[in-house]
C-alpha cells in the first residue's frame, strides 16, 4: 500500500469517525428528549390515577349524602302523616318540631356552602376533578406518543451509523422535530389532538 492511499484511508477513517460523533450527539439529545417526555409522561399518568380516585371517592361521598337526605326526607314525610293522628297539641308540636329538624338536616345535606361537603357541592367538586383527569389523560397521551417518536429516532439513527445511510439520520431528525412537537401540545394544548 502506497503513502498516498494510506492518507486517503485516514482521511476517510477521520471522515467516518467525524460523522459517527455527529449521530452520537444526536442521538444524545434524542435521549434527553425522550427522557424529558417519559417524566413528563409518568407525571401525568400519576395526575390522571389521583384526580380518577378523587372523582370516585367524591362521588361515592355524594351518594352517601343522597341516601342520607333521601331518608331524612321520608322520615319527615312519615312525620306529616302522622302529624294529624297525634292527640294534643303537645305531641303535634313535638311532632312538628321533628319535622321541621328533619326539613333542615335535608337541606343541609342538599348544600353545605361552609364545609362544601353537600350534594351541590359534592356534585361540583367531583365533575372538576373528573376535568382534571382528562386533562392529565389528554397530557399522558401527548407524552407517550412523543416518547415513541424518540425510540423511533434513536433506533434510526443508530442504524445509520451502522449502515452509513445518511436518510436514516435525517428521519431520525424529523421523527425527533415531531417529538418535540407532540410534547409542546401535549403541555400546552393537550385537547386540540384527540388521541386514544
Amino acid at each position: 500500500m502506497s503513502a498516498h492511499e494510506s492518507m486517503e484511508q485516514a482521511d476517510q477513517a477521520k471522515e467516518a469517525s467525524s460523522e459517527n460523533r455527529k449521530i452520537a450527539l444526536l442521538i444524545a439529545i434524542i435521549a434527553l428528549c425522550l427522557a424529558l417526555s417519559e417524566t413528563l409522561g409518568k407525571g401525568a399518568q400519576t395526575e390522571s390515577i389521583s384526580k380518577n380516585v378523587e372523582a370516585s371517592n367524591l362521588w361515592a361521598f355524594f351518594q352517601a349524602k343522597s341516601i342520607r337526605r333521601t331518608t331524612v326526607q321520608t322520615a319527615a314525610e312519615q312525620g306529616k302523616l302522622s302529624l294529624g293522628a297525634a292527640g294534643d297539641d303537645a305531641a303535634k308540636a313535638a311532632v312538628q318540631k321533628q319535622i321541621d329538624d328533619w326539613q333542615k338536616t335535608a337541606a343541609r345535606y342538599r348544600s353545605e356552602p361552609d364545609t362544601g361537603e353537600g350534594t351541590e357541592q359534592l356534585s361540583e367538586r367531583a365533575k372538576h376533578a373528573e376535568e382534571e383527569r382528562d386533562l392529565a389523560t389528554a397530557k399522558y397521551h401527548h407524552f407517550e406518543l412523543a416518547s415513541a417518536a424518540f425510540q423511533i429516532g434513536i433506533v434510526l439513527a443508530s442504524a445509520t451509523i451502522i449502515t452509513g445511510i445518511v436518510a436514516l439520520a435525517w428521519i431520525s431528525g424529523l421523527l425527533t422535530l415531531a417529538g418535540i412537537a407532540i410534547t409542546a401540545l401535549g403541555i400546552l394544548m393537550p385537547h386540540l389532538l384527540h388521541l386514544p
